[in-house]
């Protein structure tokens, strides 16, 4: 069994560019949640690090369509939806995934992520491990992230 004080947390940096979002979100989950490792315990945040560039260059799988600002534009995009509720009677709002691309890119890989998290305290300290960034560059050098090959 893994204690808190025991646990060594490396940095990695993954390249989301092309990737399939739930494909990507499932392996970024485990590595923050620290089951790639054999000291994994349910209990104690085992995890990771991890610092993603590109996030909005993700992709959904589906057929692919010509679109002037996303290269990998698919039809899922128009149809998968995101809800929101302001606990208002007709305060439901929803937002399809291609307006989120424009207006919040790194919204999308983090909501898939969170929602494969375990739901609690111990999972909202695991999402604040990842670390997404629009664009190729960010400012976690220092800690000296490795390059993760998924």
């Amino acid at each position: 069994m893994a204690k808190d004080i025991d646990v060594q947390q490396d940095w990695h940096v993954v390249d989301a560019d092309n990737q399939v979002v739930g494909r990507l979100a499932s392996k970024l989950a485990t590595i923050l949640m620290g089951k790639h490792k054999p000291t994994y315990t349910p209990h104690v945040d085992c995890g990771d690090y991890v610092v993603v560039v590109n996030a909005e260059k993700v992709r959904f799988s589906g057929q692919s369509i010509a679109h002037e600002t996303h290269p990998y534009f698919t039809d899922k995009m128009l149809n998968k939806e995101y809800d929101r509720y302001s606990g208002y009677p007709g305060g439901r709002r929803v937002t399809t995934a291609a307006k989120l691309l424009e207006t919040k890119p790194e919204f999308i890989l983090r909501e898939a992520v969170r929602r494969m998290l375990p739901k609690s305290k111990l999972g909202r300290g695991m999402l604040d491990k990842l670390k997404l960034y629009v664009g190729e560059s960010h400012p976690h050098q220092a800690q000296d992230p490795q390059p993760l090959d998924l």
